[in-house]
């Protein structure tokens, strides 16, 4: 099947069911009735501003409007089609309209500068943009550079620029039934953009038959149901979101997309939207748990019975933050996904429910796809020795567009050499060691920052950490620990120091500095701008003897 085929399934199987809800809670609602209250009394889930619904049957149909309202303008099959929006209800339609047009979907990062949308949009060769009113100073500053953009249309009800369309008008006068055009797996069907964590981002281009893997995938690992109720927090634009929600869209389940982070919303819409399985990043759940213990949020308050699933991906997972989350939630199943763009998002390596004993692992080649661990020679290595991990699957890309020469660094043969040091145990489950690229060489020694951050992650007062090497004229570099101290909490570099003489003494930070940690949209930490922000400037920070 392609993967637009699932969609009109959904709308004739399931065409008044709910297949859509965005919760904005900028939007509260103006009424007596209490959110616990509105969870327990269905008449009270009509009329609430901050929140809107889609069925499956007008999920189709305006993706099929989008879909001729491109044609319309005479756009050919194979034409790059950016979207750069928030998490919002078109999002979805307008990306399955594009590729019911038989175009190429090109999801754009929302945080990215004038410079960088105009970066990527060049890179891909983007000839059509839809684009969110919270972009249109962005749009100002870009629109006499783009001339190779013929058509943008605008998707907002308020402030529509000169120079761009309204889509959600034109959409009205559009054919509500299928685009006249047939779509093959192996056409091309989606270009996304790596992370951008090490510089401007790579353009990642995958074919049809990846997206339609990533749906078989997904429900393989979390057992989606049409009872299932789906919490999407991530962006959109990203692969890992996508992809985990591709679970509901094979099996016509209800997703809530969810437009904010804070713990009580979280748990709200859990409540009032009864989900069964939320994907949490790393901050947000640490966030969860900290207001939990330290008395702002009252369980008792929510209704969460119905939640079966708690997993998390897109970047190393800390054990002890599992450890407090099943002490909070014992109930819940618990599991992780690890994958990249280049492999179409989450599921190459996929720990499992039943394996909540190998927390810390990222788990064994998930449903579909094949691992290795290989030295610098891509010779694999012993069990227990660290190396490159490698994964091969059908969600691999067909490689970075535009740019042959990175493809060839990444690519050999049908496996995907993914830049992230691991080692596999004894029983056959892999572990994330750290980037290739953030490996510290302190006088010969490799150490990995991920190894220092998961010990450091345990100490009852830090909330987030970030290990980077600082250059250092004797040893090359040491490990410096920038350490974000959780709400109310005071610290000191003597506490820190303290509680890392339980770590080896070359694996102890040598420098600590408080600060926040970045963290991009998918919850990686940003460590180039703290490269960019400590290494060569005069820190003020303990020095500690080695």
């Amino acid at each position: 099947m392609i993967i637009t085929d699932f969609l009109e399934r959904n709308a004739r199987l399931y065409q008044s069911d709910s297949a859509l809800v965005e919760i904005n809670p900028s939007k509260e609602r103006d009424s007596a009735v209490t959110w616990r209250e509105a969870s327990l009394v269905s008449e009270a889930m009509s009329d609430m501003p901050y929140r809107r619904e889609m069925t499956w049957k007008d999920f189709d149909r305006k993706a099929n409007r989008f879909a001729n309202l491109i044609l319309s303008r005479g756009i050919k099959r194979g034409t790059k089609i950016g979207i750069l929006l928030m998490n919002c209800l078109e999002f979805l339609p307008i990306y399955f309209g594009i590729l019911k047009a038989g175009c190429i979907v090109v999801p754009m990062n929302y945080r990215y500068s004038s410079d960088e949308i105009e970066y990527c949009l060049d890179l891909a060769d983007v000839e059509v943009l839809f684009f969110g009113p919270e972009f249109v100073e962005r749009m100002d500053a870009i629109k006499d550079n783009i001339p190779a953009v013929s058509l943008l249309f605008f998707v907002g009800k308020q402030g529509l620029p000169s120079y761009a369309e309204n889509c959600l008008d034109l959409i009205n006068y559009c054919s509500s039934g299928p685009a006249p055009i047939e779509l093959k797996e192996d056409d091309l069907a989606a270009i996304y953009f790596s992370s951008g964590t090490t510089g401007f981002p790579k353009a990642i281009l995958h074919r049809h038959k990846a997206l339609t893997a990533s749906c078989e995938t997904e429900q393989h690992h979390h057992g989606q149901t049409k009872e299932d109720v789906f919490l999407c927090i991530p962006p959109l634009y990203h692969t890992g979101a996508k992809m985990h929600w591709f679970g509901s869209l094979i099996t016509g389940g209800k997703s809530v997309l969810l437009k904010g982070t804070s713990p009580e919303w979280i748990l709200r819409a859990v409540t009032e939207e009864k989900c069964t399985i939320v994907w949490l990043l790393v901050p947000w759940a640490q966030d969860i748990l900290d207001e939990i213990e330290s008395g702002k949020i009252n369980l008792d308050h929510y209704l969460l019975d119905q939640w079966r699933l708690m997993h998390i991906g897109a970047q190393p997972v800390p054990p002890s933050l599992i450890k407090r989350w099943l002490k909070v939630f014992p109930h819940h199943k618990y599991d992780t996904n690890y994958g990249l763009s280049e492999s179409l998002g989450p599921g190459c390596v996929h720990l499992g429910i039943e394996n909540v004993h190998k927390v810390g692992a990222i788990g064994k080649a998930g449903y579909l796809w094949e691992t290795k661990i290989v030295d610098k020679e891509h010779k694999e290595v012993k069990r227990g020795e660290v190396g490159e991990l490698a994964v091969k699957g059908p969600g691999v890309m067909l490689g970075y567009y535009k740019n042959p020469e990175a493809t060839d660094m990444v690519l050999e043969g049908d496996w995907l050499f993914t830049g992230d040091m691991a080692m596999e145990d004894e029983d056959g489950f892999i572990f994330l060691v750290d980037r290739k690229k953030d490996v510290i060489i302190m006088g010969g020694e490799n150490l990995y920052p991920v190894q220092i951050e998961d010990y450091l992650r345990a100490f009852s007062k830090i909330k987030d950490v970030a290990v980077i090497g600082l250059p250092d004229q004797r040893l090359g570099e040491i490990p410096a620990a920038i350490v974000e101290i959780k709400e109310g909490e005071t610290c000191t570099e003597d506490e820190i120091n303290e509680f890392c003489k339980e770590l080896p003494r070359y694996k102890r930070p040598k420098k600590v500095i408080f600060d926040k940690v970045p963290r991009n949209p998918t919850g990686k930490i940003e460590k180039p701008k703290l490269r960019k922000k400590y290494c060569g400037e005069s820190v003020v920070a303990q020095q500690i003897e080695m």
